[in-house]
């Protein structure tokens, strides 16, 4: 993080909450080349030294219970592993079916990391590469991986490395384009009273809107009361879904600046690489990105580039923890922090917690969407939301049995 960005948020935030962003990645943002980025994406990523024979993966289905999808892999010696999906799979189950899980059977799990890079070339799937290809690919890793842990005895973190946190700050995304920035202010008042959380995060921009706005004067409206409103001792975070091109998005950057928002999520349309890298260096508010990323290359570039100070790949569209584990590397040879984009329905928080659990230049707070009332006890040992934090699961595995009776009614989506 360069001086500029490091004084910014000392002036925004209190000197607690300033630490917390500032120093919970490496110590400082640096420069870095090509090679390096490479070398830190690619050295290996899981530790499966524990196996020593073979685990066959003997079958893979795509199950649907009420509102929840399960992936369920098998190995040929009876050993298990579920995962749920998000809701895409309601149309992407063809790629799943046809595309992707064939290509896993009968291979050894062992191999996971080879796995996963060879489904992308197999049956030409790199022409589909986009969350179309890597959300299915994500859910049978994170089944695969389920499998694995329970295997082994040990939570999913550790077949990555050692447990580093037993819980994560989260922050509360309210997700609205449709209200008024007074109704606005009062919707994240009420998620913080709900959860005790130190951060939340708002919308502005009407979605890859090519700079209207969802309300006309909603954004900069929002912007100029939310800090007063708020306070001093919460981190509040603006996301545009890529909503600008670079001048307006500097513009509105510079009023966020002004009223002391923390970061600004996707100023530009996601592929607009070096629009964004416009932005970033025109701006000393924290930008943040990778959300809608599917490729290694175009996160190297960014990364590379000082494109964005905080990545975000999604644990489903990017492909699942081991692809997500090689940014992460990359982003912290560079001093950056990791703060993962959450799209999974129901336990995506979950995931994300999985994932803090064992990656060292995690972001101060995570995103949460809810869920967790509903979700929560199928965790072991049961999640909490307690001051503004969710502990970590620690059981087998992904650490989560969903509920027996879901199970037990789910039927093959084909």
């Amino acid at each position: 993080m360069n001086g500029n960005r490091r004084r910014f948020l000392k002036s925004t935030l209190g000197l607690t909450m300033a630490a917390s962003l500032v120093d919970a990645g490496p110590a400082q943002t640096r420069t870095v080349d090509i090679e390096t980025l490479d070398a830190a994406a690619g050295a290996r990523v899981l530790k499966l030294d524990a196996f020593k024979t073979p685990v066959r993966i003997a079958s893979i289905e795509l199950l649907r219970s009420g509102r929840f999808h399960f992936v369920r892999t098998r190995s040929a010696d009876g050993a298990e592993g579920i995962s749920i999906t998000n809701s895409r799979v309601e149309y992407l189950y063809p790629i799943f079916h046809r595309l992707v899980a064939p290509y896993f059977i009968g291979k050894d799990a062992r191999d996971l990391e080879s796995l996963i890079d060879g489904v992308y070339v197999h049956a030409s799937n790199y022409k589909l590469s986009s969350p179309a290809l890597w959300c299915p690919v994500a859910w049978i890793e994170f089944s695969v991986l389920d499998m694995l842990g329970r295997i082994a005895g040990r939570h999913v973190g550790e077949l990555f490395g050692p447990r580093l946190r037993d819980s994560v700050s989260m922050y509360y995304a309210s997700g609205n384009r449709n209200t008024t920035p007074q109704q606005e202010v009062e919707v994240l008042r009420g998620l913080i009273e709900k959860a005790g959380t130190r951060a939340v995060k708002f919308k502005v921009g009407g979605r890859m809107s090519n700079n209207a706005d969802s309300i006309g004067g909603r954004s900069e409206g929002l912007i100029r009361i939310v800090r007063k409103a708020l306070g001093d001792d919460v981190a509040i975070f603006a996301d545009s879904n890529g909503s600008y091109d670079a001048a307006h998005a500097i513009e509105l950057g510079k009023l966020m600046q002004d009223h002391r928002i923390d970061m600004f999520e996707e100023p530009c349309p996601f592929d607009h690489l070096e629009e964004t890298k416009r932005v970033a260096d025109a701006l000393d508010i924290p930008i943040a990105g990778g959300e809608q990323e599917s490729s290694q290359r175009r996160f190297r570039w960014m990364i590379h580039n000082a494109a964005l100070q905080i990545v975000q790949p999604d644990l489903h569209y990017y492909g699942g923890y081991i692809r997500a584990t090689r940014v992460a590397r990359m982003a912290a040879a560079a001093g950056l922090t990791v703060v993962p984009h959450m799209s999974g329905d129901g336990v995506g928080y979950v995931d994300v917690l999985n994932f803090c659990s064992f990656t060292p230049n995690i972001g101060p707070f995570h995103e949460y969407k809810g869920g967790i009332e509903e979700t929560g006890p199928w965790c072991d040992p049961p999640l909490q939301f307690k001051d503004g934090a969710i502990n970590i699961p620690q059981g087998p595995g992904a650490g989560i049995t969903p509920d027996p009776q879901l199970l037990a009614k789910a039927q093959p989506l084909e």
